[in-house]
């Protein structure tokens, strides 16, 4: 199999290209972009709050097939959480993009919010954490939900992270409507001994969350959220939506209690929604900023400087990716984030916990390289080049 070919490279790639596969079975050539150096900004940027949800390396050496108890590469796992920190990002821990409710289990989780949040204390970094009711699937009263969110809350603050109260596949299941979940949230922030985080993932990322807030109707459930912040807003950070609805977002945002932050959970549409509309912005909390991490932190870097123009340019190239990897079916984005994380030598091989590896197609993976290499997020072209193509040939897939 030929890998690469050398041409004459225009300004801005090297002389190498390489030929990945799309749907209809055609090859085209691919040249490689000259890795960026980016600049790292270790300090917290000054004019957004941003927290990167991060991903878990899974053990390629344990049995992390479907059901089997996660097998989690600790010392990989924790080195890309110092990478975002590297670049001004806090850390969302145990969320959805760690595969929270597909196949990272609570003993794992436990570790997981442990090691990071100490390793983030230690670092002087931020983190916020996942607490939910998956320990306890089988909830299924709204007091026995109560009791799985109120250990869940007791453990991560114990660690010293900040909570993220996450949505609740138990809670959607057995509650009816809106007094219900006030009957097990409204407990829950009782015992958070700090302003929490609370958060709303639409069914596009977890299918078995849909009609949340007690109403399949969007404004029906947006008017019970916002009743629920506006009652207990001292006892709220911010709150992170994730819908991918720029105009559902804008007007949220522009109805919440002053001091209460929207924390962008939107993979398509972040680059306006953190700039913002002159009145109001969103802060952000995005799985999207573990794929894009060196050019997010470009773009807020520009944004604390008032530099708007260098901002929406350093954001602009990452746009196509992060709706490549986030496209439908949306709840399978771990696995393009995880991929680019491989092919970025972030971590030593690509299997994931519940084998999700196997969650998205080669030729979807040729094109998240493909993205990767457009926005000049590859650092070591060659490698992610031998990678690729490998990864392909082992598939099946050759030129």
């Amino acid at each position: 199999m030929s890998t690469a070919t050398a041409q004459t490279a225009p300004a801005g790639t090297t002389s190498t290209a390489i030929r990945l596969p799309g749907a209809d079975g055609r090859w085209r050539p691919v040249r490689l972009h000259e890795p960026r150096d980016w600049a790292d900004h270790p300090e917290p940027y000054s004019s957004r709050v941003a927290f990167a949800a991060a991903h878990v390396v899974a053990d390629p050496y344990a049995d992390n097939t479907p059901g089997s108890p996660a097998g989690v590469d600790w010392d990989s796992t924790l080195a890309f959480r110092r990478g975002l920190f590297r670049y001004g990002f806090g850390v969302a821990e145990a969320m959805d993009t760690a595969q929270r409710n597909m196949g990272l289990d609570w003993v794992a989780v436990q570790q997981l919010v442990s090691r990071s949040a100490a390793q983030a204390a230690e670092l002087g970094a931020r983190i916020a954490s996942g607490a939910g009711t998956d320990h306890a699937p089988h909830a299924s009263s709204l007091g026995a939900v109560r009791d799985a969110y109120l250990e869940e809350v007791d453990f991560v603050q114990g660690t010293g992270s900040q909570v993220i109260v996450m949505a609740s596949r138990q809670l959607a299941a057995t509650a009816s409507g809106e007094a219900d979940y006030r009957a097990v949230l409204d407990p829950v922030l009782d015992r958070a001994e700090q302003p929490v985080i609370l958060h709303w993932l639409g069914e596009m990322f977890d299918p078995a969350l849909a009609g949340y807030w007690g109403s399949p109707d969007v404004p029906a459930a947006t008017e019970a959220f916002l009743r629920l912040v506006h009652e207990r807003s001292e006892d709220i950070d911010g709150v992170k939506v994730s819908l991918l609805s720029a105009e559902h977002e804008v007007g949220l945002r522009a109805a919440l209690p002053e001091g209460v932050r929207l924390y962008t959970g939107d993979d398509f549409n972040y680059p306006e929604l953190i700039r913002g509309d002159g009145e109001h912005h969103s802060d952000a909390l995005l799985g999207a900023f573990a794929a894009i991490t060196p050019a997010a932190s470009a773009a807020l870097t520009a944004l604390d400087e008032g530099d708007l123009g260098t901002y929406d340019r350093e954001m602009a190239p990452t746009v196509a990716l992060s709706r490549h990897i986030f496209e439908s079916p949306t709840f399978h984005y771990k696995t393009g984030i995880a991929f680019l994380s491989w092919l970025t030598g972030q971590q030593p091989g690509f299997v994931m916990v519940g084998g999700m590896q196997s969650a998205r197609s080669p030729v979807h993976l040729a094109r998240v390289f493909e993205l990767a290499n457009e926005a000049r997020l590859l650092p070591d072209p060659d490698l992610a080049a031998e990678r690729m193509l490998t990864w392909l040939a082992g598939a099946g897939l050759r030129p």
